[in-house]
C-alpha cells in the first residue's frame, strides 16, 4: 500500500503542536526583551540621579567652603554670603545666594540675584527667600536646580548664623523603589567672623 502521509502535508495535530512551540518561543523572547529594557531603564534612571547627586555635592560643597558667612537659616533655605566681590566688607544682593528646598522639601536649588545697585544689606534685613524681601534690591532671580527629584531635605548647622562654621544637608532619593539617604557636609574655610560685632552685625572691612 502506498504511504500518502507526506504527500498530504501536516496533520492538524502537528500544526497545533508547531503553533504551541512557536508561541512558547515567542513569549520567552518577548519576556527577555522586556526584562532587558526594564533593566536598561532602571540603570539609566539610577545613573541620572547619581549624576545629580555628584553635581549637587560638588556645587554646594564648594559654595559653602569658600563663602564668607551663613547669614540666615530656616527649615526651607539658607542664605549664604558667597564672596565680597567689591571688597567693601559689606553684603550686597549680587553676593548673596540662597540654597533652597521649598516648603515640601522635595528639591534642592540655588537662587542667585542680579544686582540693581551696590547698596549694603544689613544682616537683620535678610529673611526667608519666599518673603521676597530681596525684591527691594533686585528684580531678577537666577535659579539652578541641583536635585530635581529628592525628598525630606534637611538643613543643619553647628550653631546659629552668622556664627555657623559647619553646614550639613541631608536628603533622600528613591532609586529602583529603594530609598537611599545622602548627606553632604562642608565647613566654611573663609569664615568672615572678624567683620562681625558682638550682636552679629557686619561692622565693615577689617583692613
Amino acid at each position: 500500500m502506498k504511504n500518502t502521509r507526506y504527500e498530504n502535508g501536516l496533520t492538524l495535530v502537528e500544526l497545533l503542536v508547531a503553533l504551541a512551540v512557536a508561541s512558547i518561543v515567542l513569549t520567552a523572547v518577548a519576556t527577555l526583551a522586556y526584562a532587558m529594557s526594564s533593566a536598561n531603564d532602571a540603570t539609566d534612571d539610577t545613573s541620572q540621579k547619581q549624576a545629580h547627586v555628584r553635581y549637587a555635592t560638588l556645587r554646594v560643597s564648594e559654595l559653602i567652603r569658600h563663602c564668607k558667612l551663613v547669614c540666615y537659616a530656616t527649615g526651607d533655605d539658607l542664605a549664604i554670603w558667597r564672596a565680597d566681590d567689591d571688597h567693601d566688607g559689606q553684603i550686597n544682593i549680587g553676593e548673596l545666594v540662597y540654597i533652597e528646598c521649598g516648603p515640601a522639601r522635595d528639591y534642592l536649588r540655588l537662587c542667585e540675584f542680579t544686582s540693581v545697585d551696590g547698596s549694603a544689606i544689613e544682616m537683620g534685613a535678610i529673611g526667608p527667600f519666599e518673603s521676597n524681601w530681596w525684591s527691594a534690591y533686585s528684580s531678577d532671580v537666577n535659579y539652578t536646580r541641583l536635585l530635581p527629584q529628592c525628598r525630606d531635605v534637611q538643613f543643619s548647622l553647628d550653631v546659629l548664623p552668622p556664627q555657623s562654621r559647619l553646614v550639613s544637608i541631608s536628603f533622600d532619593i528613591v532609586e529602583n523603589d529603594i530609598v537611599h539617604k545622602y548627606q553632604l557636609s562642608a565647613a566654611l574655610r573663609g569664615w568672615a567672623g572678624n567683620l562681625l560685632d558682638e550682636d552679629g552685625n557686619i561692622v565693615g572691612d577689617d583692613d
